[in-house]
């Protein structure tokens, strides 16, 4: 049985993933409610302002009389909204609790109580810890090393009390997300090696056999867009991987020098204490789903390159709007 949504809620949705996926639903045909704090910029989602589907809220996922009030009507939640990365995270351990974690509980129950009957939750590949098995599946422990990734796994859990068959529950476990979004994050792999390949001609690898699994934005967000047309029997309290390509980061700057300027773009190498390997098989929901990632990290780099040859990424090297420490930082955000 499967009763497709016509309104989703997407909290995030003005985030590097959300940027790219709220135009998709808007085209899908759905009704779309963003909740975000914009604090990455009001213009991120600019494309779309002119939709009469799109409604954006700018708020905070802790305040529950906010979630009360917007929440009934909503048919489904993709749940992004999160301090997204370890370094960030660190930054401020609390406030990444109250938001990663604290937040979470209240969230699920008030969106089951609504009515609310599809809630998808962006949980992270890094919940595994490292592994030595060459393909990290779901089956596998999960031994998580920082907090970010510990709550993560701790609210997996917590989702997984709420299913029911008025309630489906999905987690999906993204590899890092690569390429261009109108709200670009150039403080992960790809994008950096890109930024620094692009701007400065040189790119510095710290290690290099460290492998990361990444994904493209482009086919995680189709695969949010797709888990909301699957009947409830084929996802209903489902956890699923959703990586392509397993690179060493070496290997990724060797790409990122190809596409970039094989000829010109400098690789230097550097000592690194950091050791974090990361691999994961994404074979269990290709299997189950028939889902499978169509575009590359080397399309990744490519549409970046494009974007800085259009000059769509402004001040690359400098602009904080890229980096989520610096602009948390820069916001004392609390």
């Amino acid at each position: 049985m499967h009763n497709k949504p016509k309104t989703v809620l997407v909290t995030g949705g003005a985030g590097y993933v959300g940027a790219v996926l709220v135009p998709k639903l808007l085209d899908a045909g759905y009704n779309v409610i963003v909740l975000d704090l914009f604090i990455y910029g009001e213009h991120v989602l600019n494309g779309s302002r002119k939709n009469s589907n799109l409604k954006t809220i700018k708020g905070d996922i802790r305040n529950q009389k906010l979630l009360r009030n917007i929440m009934p009507g909503c048919d489904a939640v993709i749940h992004l909204a999160c301090i997204s990365n370890d370094p960030s995270f660190e930054l401020n351990p609390e406030l990444g609790r109250s938001i990663n974690l604290d937040a979470f509980r209240p969230l699920v129950e008030i969106s089951k109580e609504a009515g609310v009957n599809r809630f998808i939750y962006a949980s992270s590949s890094s919940v595994y810890g490292i592994k030595e098995e060459s393909n990290v599946h779901e089956g596998m422990a999960l031994e998580p090393l920082s907090d970010y990734s510990r709550f993560k796994a701790d609210c997996e859990k917590i989702l997984a009390e709420y299913e029911s068959s008025e309630f489906t529950t999905v987690t999906i476990r993204p590899a890092t997300v690569c390429g261009y979004s109108p709200r670009l994050r150039l403080d992960l792999t790809v994008n950096i090696l890109t930024n620094h390949a692009v701007n400065n001609g040189r790119i510095t690898v710290f290690g290099g056999e460290q492998q990361r699994p990444n994904i493209h934005i482009e086919d995680i967000t189709d695969l949010y867009v797709q888990l909301l047309n699957q009947s409830n029997d084929k996802i209903a309290g489902k956890i699923w991987n959703a990586g392509y390509q397993n690179q060493k980061v070496i290997e990724i700057a060797e790409i990122v020098r190809d596409v970039v300027d094989k000829n010109g773009v400098e690789i230097i190498t550097s000592p690194s204490d950091d050791n974090r390997s990361y691999h994961i098989s994404s074979e269990k929901i290709r299997r189950e789903l028939g889902f499978r990632p169509l575009r590359s990290i080397k399309d990744a780099i490519s549409d970046l390159k494009k974007a800085f040859d259009e000059g769509a990424i402004p001040n690359a090297l400098d602009d904080i709007c890229y980096y989520n420490i610096k602009t948390m930082q820069a916001i004392d955000m609390r």
